[in-house]
């Protein structure tokens, strides 16, 4: 009686800090653990670690577009005051996703596949429909309610208490992911809000299609757009529905499309990595901006973002990033001492040397994970004033035929000239003759990056399909 009586408790001081009321946007009686102000803050803080991870893409004309109609699509939502954030995040993964409290990202992967302004609109709204319904609020409100079940499970059970925190993270995780109901939603407001700027939402279903004949093997760390956002259904027909229940009926007599205007921004665009920013060949890893090359072990999946890039098998896995040092010395040994009577390592095995012209420290240390205290590979090398190299073996076969080791002693200055000139794949329009079909338009061009079905998907089309004389024809150039 006692241990059930804690469960109830529990459950009444949950309910004590929640909010019951009607979400203007669903129409829906909604109990939430989370306020708006901490969605904003919620969002305020993820948004400095996408930032960091991902970065932006440089194009400030396509950047502002994006701002422009993602301000006017949120001043016809229910959430017209709050504060919005657009952000065209430099990544060539076809993905589009929201957080708390008005932020929104776009990639350019996604970006370069849409081919009309009304497209851009129906992906931004339905974005900005996950906002106003406040979808993550309610998973986290869910995962909070399963964290109340959990806990009371521990009092009860000392065998959940010994795995709760495992469980709890599980619960988390799976509870976060938006489901049907919530893409349904974030679909339904996203067209109203399209509608009410007189954007046609019968573009919104050739998006989905043309998404659901994207290969989700991105081999990116951003998921592909249909994995964060699960398809609830035939999601091409469902729109296809509610587009035309939109139109019958309303006042409006000119929906705006504006596709030539749409692809002229996307004409010189980059597609695909962006080798400045480092891109891989077999195992070995070029980065021409900092004119550094790195050898993986082959076999192993590699991972590049703005603020690392990484490698594993599966078990093992090594990182390599920047560490400004701060208040700290920039030799490698120097600052492994520093941190060392810092505390934030302890534990510290290891020895200087020389690699590839450069003071480099290679050892192992004891330091706080992600699940506590481990065991990991450690490497600084010099780079320049204030700044390192770091290589961070994770715990695992990370030794294993001296692979950490082989890693470290890879990186060095690009040795081929010809890797340091590598340049990127860009967007190129050309004008469709009339009477000819894709394949046809694109047999004809030379210096192409895609394969012809690949060029078709990009332009929401197939290879047999004609479009009318005069369309804008997306192609892309190798760099």
């Amino acid at each position: 009686m006692i241990r059930l009586t804690i469960a109830a408790v529990l459950l009444i001081g949950l309910g004590a800090f929640s909010g019951c009321a009607t979400n203007p946007a669903t129409g829906k009686k909604e109990v939430s653990f989370v306020s708006r102000d901490k969605e904003i803050e919620i969002g305020r803080e993820e948004d400095k670690r996408i930032l960091a991870q991902y970065g932006t893409y440089g194009d400030t004309t396509l950047t502002r577009h994006l701002d422009e109609v993602g301000q006017k699509l949120a001043a016809q939502s229910e959430l017209p005051s709050l504060k919005w954030h657009f952000r065209l995040l430099d990544s060539d993964v076809v993905n589009a996703f929201a957080l708390p409290g008005g932020y929104i990202y776009i990639t350019r992967g996604i970006m370069a596949a849409l081919n009309s302004e009304a497209q851009l609109a129906g992906i931004v709204g339905h974005e900005i429909g996950h906002v106003t319904a406040r979808h993550t609020a309610q998973r986290i409100t869910n995962q909070q309610l399963a964290s109340v079940g959990l806990l009371a499970g521990m009092i009860l059970s000392p065998d959940v208490a010994r795995y709760g925190e495992a469980l709890q993270t599980g619960a988390g995780l799976l509870l976060l992911k938006f489901g049907r109901d919530d893409e349904n939603e974030a679909d339904e407001l996203g067209i109203r809000y399209m509608v009410r700027l007189g954007y046609d939402p019968r573009e919104v279903p050739s998006t989905y299609d043309m998404l659901g004949r994207l290969s989700s093997s991105t081999g990116d760390a951003i998921p592909s757009f249909l994995s964060t956002h699960p398809d609830p259904g035939d999601r091409k027909s469902r729109t296809s529905t509610l587009a035309q229940k939109a139109v019958t009926g309303n006042t409006t007599s000119i929906w705006s499309v504006s596709a030539d205007a749409y692809k002229n921004r996307l004409d010189g665009m980059v597609y695909g990595v962006d080798p400045e920013a480092g891109y891989l060949e077999a195992n070995v890893f070029y980065h021409p901006g900092l004119n550094i090359e790195l050898t993986w072990p082959n076999g192993w999946k590699v991972t590049n973002n703005a603020a690392n890039v990484s490698a594993t098998d599966g078990q093992s896995a090594i990182q390599l990033t920047m560490e400004d040092t701060g208040e700290g010395p920039s030799d490698p040994a120097a600052y492994v001492d520093y941190l060392k009577q810092k505390g934030e390592i302890t534990n510290v095995v290891g020895k200087t040397r020389m690699i590839n012209g450069q003071q480099a420290w290679v050892g192992r240390v004891t330091a706080k994970g992600p699940q506590g205290p481990g065991d990991f590979a450690l490497a600084f090398i010099e780079k320049g004033e204030k700044q390192l190299y770091q290589l961070l073996g994770i715990p695992g076969a990370t030794d294993a035929n001296g692979r950490f080791q082989n890693v470290v002693t890879s990186l060095g200055p690009i040795r081929d000239a010809t890797k340091r000139n590598a340049r990127p794949d860009r967007i190129d329009l050309v004008t469709a003759p009339g009477g000819r079909s894709y394949d046809e338009i694109f047999s004809k061009e030379k210096d192409l990056a895609l394969p012809l079905d690949k060029l078709a998907w990009l332009n929401n089309a197939f290879g047999k399909d004609v479009p009318a004389k005069g369309a804008l024809v997306k192609v892309v150039r190798r760099g």
